[in-house]
């Protein structure tokens, strides 16, 4: 039997959670589908800045819940010339923190589902038609939606449907990381950034985990110098400079898993939605062209998208919205950048 719902978000990572709590506190009927099991991997740097850390407060959840968090007071940061900067963030709250995605993703999801979201693990998107209100054809029967939010990535399939001509995009930016454990040297507990001469407009990170952890990595924009298939090359030379190795400590091993992942910002020329179907977090492009970061965009784009679905004309409100919230701070990114 065919489910009729207000909203079916396809993609349940931090934007299609954000999307369907947001929704379902709206009084909307919700479900929330995706096509892995949680928990599971995803490519990220980990790291929640202050923005996404007053998102995550709004929609509830509790740090304590997130097995990998860790508060991070203490920052360092590496000029191209060599320069070391220390900074200490307010003792008073949270300002900055660490986080894997497979733990944040997994309580984001069961914070939602204990809210009493409906949502369907292992449950892929096929195809999607319209007749009135969308009939979306999952991996486990039919569902019917006055709204759909897609919120399942850069590559978004819900997209491919929507628009089937759109031209390939292979993101601005593209990253690589790595996790390693038996830290102890001073990345153990403090948050790294290095601007190496070699990777401006980008640079390379060492954010630190619970338990003697790190995530390290670095970024590149598409185009510059480095080109993403001189990646692995690059992050070998850059495992070997004296101040990285310096900050990880002698006793630190690399796991053997490395990920590298193209990062899509381009939020202002990218289509937010066709009519009713609302783009959010990677499938809209929403990470900051400037830094990289994308866990607050797509908490705020899909809060956006769930407040959206509640308006009579959704597709018009969440574009107006998002221009409003994402168009200024984009541009002035690329302008600095």
């Amino acid at each position: 039997m065919t489910r009729h719902l207000d909203v079916l978000v396809v993609g349940a990572g931090p934007a299609g959670v954000a999307a369907a709590l947001t929704a379902h506190r709206l009084g909307l009927s919700v479900q929330l589908i995706d096509k892995a099991t949680f928990p599971r991997d995803k490519c990220c740097g980990d790291g929640l800045t202050t923005g996404a850390l007053r998102l995550l407060d709004q929609l509830g959840l509790r740090p304590d819940t997130v097995a990998s968090w860790k508060v991070c007071r203490d920052v360092s940061l590496r000029s191209p010339s060599g320069r070391m900067i220390d900074l200490q963030l307010p003792d008073d709250g949270q300002f900055a923190a660490i986080a894997t995605r497979l733990d944040l993703d997994a309580a984001l999801v069961n914070h939602a589902r204990e809210c009493g979201v409906e949502i369907r693990e292992g449950v892929g998107f096929v195809d999607i038609t319209r007749d009135g209100d969308y009939h979306v054809t999952t991996s486990d029967g039919e569902v019917t939606a006055r709204v759909v939010i897609a919120a399942d990535g850069m590559w978004s399939p819900v997209r491919k449907v929507m628009q089937p001509d759109r031209a390939p995009y292979l993101g601005e930016w593209h990253a690589l990381r790595q996790y390693a454990h038996d830290v102890t040297g001073p990345a153990s507990e403090k948050l790294y950034v290095w601007f190496e001469p070699d990777l401006l407009p980008g640079y390379a990170w060492s954010f630190p985990l619970a338990d003697g952890r790190v995530n390290i990595g670095f970024g590149i924009l598409r185009g510059a110098s480095h080109k993403p298939g001189d990646m692995k090359a690059v992050w070998a030379d850059l495992l070997s400079r004296d101040h990285v190795r310096q900050a990880l400590g002698s006793t630190a091993v690399l796991d053997d898993k490395l990920s590298a992942w193209p990062i899509p910002a381009r939020v202002t020329s990218t289509t937010l939605h066709v009519d009713n179907v609302l783009f959010v977090g990677d499938a809209a492009c929403v990470t900051d062209v400037l830094t990289g970061e994308g866990i607050g965009q797509a908490l705020l784009s899909g809060m956006l998208a769930g407040a959206a679905a509640a308006n009579p004309q959704p597709g018009r409100a969440y574009r107006r919205a998002m221009r409003q919230h994402f168009f200024a701070d984009h541009r002035m990114s690329n302008l600095l950048g």
